[in-house]
């Protein structure tokens, strides 16, 4: 999958994925809040990774699972300040903290085990894990 971002003027961003384009903005008063932010487009990509992996499971698992509700936020805060991190207490850490909701005819083991599933979704996987990135300088004409 491959992405690409073109300046649109100020801060917005003109972003085209496959056959997909879309407007990435910061809000007013620093950009004009043409598109959501891009930690905005983090937290969009991050739950809809997740209410894509519910769905994927309740289909095989064959439960009546018929919406999914996700609703997360993102914040910076000291390593002290966090219930299950080990690193430097004066380190500044991301937490994206979330709630999540499954509508249907399910049993509370099937919304557990759902709560369980949508934190294996590959986006999460990768916030989560060591992630590398290289930027290469490209000539221009």
């Amino acid at each position: 999958m491959k992405l690409t971002a073109r300046s649109a003027g100020g801060y917005e961003v003109t972003l085209t994925a496959g056959t997909h384009t879309f407007t990435a903005d910061e809000p007013v008063p620093v950009g004009g809040d043409a598109g959501p932010s891009p930690y905005a487009l983090l937290l969009g990509a991050l739950a809809a990774c997740k209410v894509m992996t519910a769905y994927m499971y309740a289909e095989r698992k064959g439960w009546p699972l018929e919406t999914v509700e996700i609703a997360l936020d993102i914040q910076r805060i000291h390593a002290r300040d966090c219930e299950v991190c080990e690193s430097d207490p004066d380190a500044k850490i991301n937490l994206i903290e979330g709630e999540v909701a499954f509508h249907g005819d399910l049993t509370a083991e099937q919304r557990e085990r759902l709560r369980e599933i949508v934190d294996k979704c590959p986006v999460h996987r990768t916030l989560t894990s060591e992630t590398v990135i290289h930027t290469a300088l490209v000539e221009t004409v």
